[in-house]
């Protein structure tokens, strides 16, 4: 993810970006799940490995055989060539896949797979985590076994940094899903939840719930405090269940944003991945600009985000998780951090199409990136427009034909539009 084993000097707010794109494999004529990541890996590397490094972008495999992530080797100093660069390693990928039988799916759930029957655990390297965590949560649930995402990892350079970054975050993890919800189908149904997989997420960890939280992060903005507050309660809470200690390092941390001080950065995790890298780009922009605004204290001093309630905040998520851009956003103390109180309520969608204008964001785009975003923008979150398009009762058939586009758009790196099925 581009911050791993950094022994310069840690690098600044903004300095730097580590992006992780997480895709399911599939088989490429049914679209069931296919657990052949190590097939892949054996492809490239002559051998069976949970990381496969080139220049630019590395392959990697976590917990499950079904899935391959691809992320920045080392800390990318701009956003705008990434678009491409992952777009090259997804074909290179589907090439692969092609003699397997196999090819890469795009969104945040797979519609019909039935994780507690189809579910692998990735056996090699980290393996011994891996079982570990499956004895503990149990990892046949749709929280554990199906679920892609974009990780965000974000410097700091010192404790101020920490908090300033932290507190930007925090105000806006309740309305990313309101950009990126990508899961409107779980167990061959339309749910009526655009977010499906933050709905699972936010329970994997139920039985130890100080490992999730409630997503959005406590309201600590110090080292040491979050020490305190976050890791040190969450490790006394995993030790009966883990008395060797496997977990107890800092990614055990299931929130929506979690610190990692090994690394200094932040990972933004509550993301659902979108149909092609370009969409996902789009979005990881618009965040990065909005943090440097927020950061920047454009709309609101550094105190006054650091006061906004974890309650409302926690809210506001539940309101998008389920219904993503039409979530209605009329807390008045949270729309004053993005000088938009005086308007009263807005949409999601509305808000965000304000600050996206205000800060200028297509200018920063690429050609298939400015794209993927006024898709959005103008025709909703793919998780709406999936759900548009296969209607409130699908039957496999059609579930095959607008998850076969979306895979298309994969390949082809350009926004899902359900007018052209």
């Amino acid at each position: 993810m581009g911050f791993d084993g950094m022994d310069a000097e840690p690098l600044s707010l903004f300095a730097a970006y580590g992006v992780e794109l997480e895709y399911m494999i599939v088989d490429a004529v049914s679209l069931d799940v296919r657990p052949t990541a190590d097939e892949v890996f054996r492809a490239v590397a002559g051998e069976i490995t949970g990381e496969y490094e080139t220049p630019d972008i590395s392959w990697s495999n976590e917990l499950v055989s079904h899935v391959i992530e691809l992320k920045t080797t080392e800390p990318a100093k701009s956003l705008v060539p990434l678009g491409d660069a992952f777009q090259r390693h997804v074909r290179t990928i589907n090439d692969v896949l092609a003699g397997l039988g196999c090819r890469l799916m795009p969104t945040a759930m797979h519609p019909w797979m039935d994780p507690h029957r189809e579910m692998q655990l990735w056996p090699h390297d980290y393996g011994p985590v891996y079982a570990a965590f499956d004895r503990i949560f149990d990892c046949r649930g749709h929280g554990w076994a199906n679920l892609q995402s974009v990780h965000l990892n974000l410097p700091f350079a010192s404790d101020d940094e920490f908090g300033r970054l932290h507190a930007a975050i925090r105000l806006i993890l309740p309305i990313l899903p309101a950009l990126a919800a990508s899961s409107p189908v779980m167990d061959g149904s339309v749910t009526g939840v655009l977010d499906n997989r933050l709905a699972v997420y936010r329970t994997n960890a139920r039985r130890v719930p100080s490992v999730s939280g409630e997503v959005i992060p406590e309201a600590v903005f110090s080292r040491d405090d979050y020490e305190e507050v976050i890791f040190r309660r969450m490790y006394e809470d995993i030790r009966p269940h883990d008395p060797e200690g496997i977990l107890q390092h800092e990614w055990l941390n299931a929130r929506g944003a979690i610190a990692r001080f090994d690394r200094q950065a932040i990972e933004i995790r509550v993301l659902d991945i979108q149909e092609c890298p370009a969409a996902d780009m789009a979005i990881v922009t618009v965040i990065a600009e909005t943090l440097k605004a927020l950061c920047g204290e454009r709309w609101s001093s550094a105190a006054e985000q650091r006061k906004m309630a974890s309650e409302s905040l926690v809210s506001l998520l539940h309101a998008t998780i389920g219904s993503a851009e039409t979530a209605v956003v009329g807390d008045a103390a949270y729309l004053r951090q993005f000088g938009a109180a005086a308007e009263g309520r807005f949409t999601a969608a509305e808000l965000w199409r304000r600050i996206i204008a205000e800060l200028d964001v297509r200018r920063l785009l690429g050609a298939a990136e400015r794209v993927g975003l006024d898709a959005i923008l103008s025709r909703g979150t793919l998780a709406r427009r999936i759900a548009g398009a296969l209607g409130t009762n699908p039957d496999r058939a059609a579930l095959r034909q607008v998850y076969e586009a979306l895979c298309d758009c994969l390949v082809e790196n350009r926004p899902y539009s359900p007018q052209a099925l």
